[in-house]
């Protein structure tokens, strides 16, 4: 076979793919943007999530201005100098919801990220090569698996309870993203190493190996693209569990710590007024909480509903 000939017959491969990739988002997106519930749920998590980045916007309190003066003001509606009321030591709770969305969700946009790349590099390098390369990812997959998310973080938070890293935005999530982090990879590399077996065999890689194409172009431009798409279907649902397992720990006083704000460490401070009348001191933050979790999972499901080809 002649090099004009493999490059033809490389070129057939390659582009049809690419006009498959192509078809496919196109599919899922014109899929998506026409269920109302994909729509509610993105409006929903894009203003939260802007609500985390812009603060000011919605409100020029300061959540750690506390006046034990004003100390459990019930809300008293827009317009009024506490919107949401006020907690137990004086302290604005509109301003704490606003800020306190910053945390919960910077970490699990850290975790859900870090995590991505580690499990997409590994399931790749093990789902390519094979051989020792997967044995060791494989085996170690295993181990992780074995110890759950929440025992794990439990454990180490709870070790590193009066480790001091810092009271910036970041500094206050580090610990928690770490080991969030260490835990959370696995399902990815799986997801992944299994679509790269099937992707790897296919006619537009041999041809591209055939001529010449280096191991890192081959698995970078040609077997990733077509074994991402389950990874991105995971990633919405994974943001929704990270910022629930940041309450719970939080809840537990092991997480985002005080003098930080998040959602978690509302719910645990709210969870103790609820009998004496203040209910809103837990409802506020846990349904903040809830819409963000469930629109993050409706958007999942809907997300690999549409890139899933058998359901197509």
């Amino acid at each position: 076979m002649s090099d004009a000939t493999a490059a033809k017959e490389a070129t057939a491969g390659v582009v049809p793919d690419v006009a498959a990739s192509r078809t496919v988002v196109s599919d899922a997106w014109r899929t998506l943007r026409r269920r109302p519930d994909v729509v509610v749920a993105a409006l929903v998590i894009a203003f939260f999530a802007f609500m985390a980045a812009f603060p000011g916007v919605f409100t020029s309190t300061d959540p750690q201005s506390c006046i034990i003066g004003d100390s459990k003001i019930r809300p008293q509606g827009f317009g009024a100098p506490h919107p949401f009321g006020t907690d137990p030591h004086g302290c604005d709770v509109l301003a704490q919801l606003v800020h306190g969305s910053r945390p919960s969700l910077m970490l699990a946009f850290l975790v859900v990220a870090a995590s991505v790349v580690i499990g997409v590099t590994l399931g790749l390098l093990a789902g390519y090569y094979l051989r020792w390369v997967d044995a060791v990812v494989s085996r170690t997959v295993e181990v992780f698996l074995v110890v759950p998310l929440l025992l794990a973080a439990l454990l180490l938070l709870s070790l590193f309870r009066n480790v001091h890293v810092g009271s910036g935005s970041l500094d206050v999530i580090l610990l928690p993203a770490l080991v969030l982090t260490m835990f959370g990879w696995m399902g990815y590399a799986r997801y992944v190493r299994a679509s790269v077996l099937e992707a790897k065999n296919l006619d537009y890689v041999t041809a591209a190996k055939a001529l010449g194409a280096s191991d890192l172009r081959v698995m970078t431009r040609h077997v990733l693209p077509n074994a991402i798409g389950p990874v991105t279907a995971l990633v919405p649902t994974a943001i929704a569990g990270v910022i629930s397992a940041e309450a719970v720990l939080a809840f537990l006083g092991i997480g985002v710590r005080p003098p930080a704000i998040s959602w978690g460490i509302m719910i645990s401070n709210g969870s103790e007024w609820v009998t004496g009348g203040y209910a809103y001191l837990l409802l506020f933050p846990l349904g903040c909480l809830v819409l963000t979790v469930l629109a993050l999972v409706a958007l999942g499901d809907a997300l690999r509903d549409a890139l899933d080809p058998r359901l197509r």
